[in-house]
């Protein structure tokens, strides 16, 4: 893949909408594109995270920890961001994500987001999307609860 479709590849994702093409071309650069077999951990619950993967092809399982064993809470495919929140937080990965068919990924350090992070301008549209997918998140938490306490009555 080229440099300029690893460009296209990231604007895509919300994160880098709003990103100068210029530091896109420069987190591309510094990003390593990765290959993981059908049932291959891209990362497990618990690790130190010090990177996040964009999925270029292939899908994958988000799966947490559970006192009855792994619970699947989502999937993703092509064109998305996991594992984001340790890009800009220290701590270990909140889930596992693991591929449920060959995936082919642009693996980007911490490193080299935090040096795109320099700009301000970059800094307020990725802290800004970060934000509306935390909201989304806890909307959607927020239904499930209830639809368990409706359950429970």
């Amino acid at each position: 893949m080229l440099l300029r479709e690893e460009v296209q590849l990231l604007r895509r994702i919300p994160y880098f909408a709003k990103v100068d093409p210029c530091r896109l071309k420069l987190l591309a650069f510094a990003s390593s594109r990765v290959s993981y077999d059908a049932n291959q951990e891209l990362f497990h619950q618990g690790d130190a995270g010090d990177c996040a993967y964009v999925l270029l092809s292939g899908s994958a399982d988000i799966l947490m920890e559970a006192p009855d064993g792994e619970v699947k809470i989502g999937e993703v495919k092509g064109d998305c961001i996991v594992g984001e929140v340790c890009l800009l937080c220290d701590g270990v990965r909140t889930a596992t994500v693991r591929s449920t068919t060959p995936v082919e990924a642009l693996k980007i350090c911490k490193d080299a987001f935090s040096k795109v992070l320099i700009d301000p301008g970059v800094t307020r549209e990725v802290t800004r999307a970060f934000a509306e997918q935390l909201h989304r998140t806890t909307s959607e938490l927020d239904r499930t609860r209830a639809g368990q306490r409706q359950l429970v009555n």
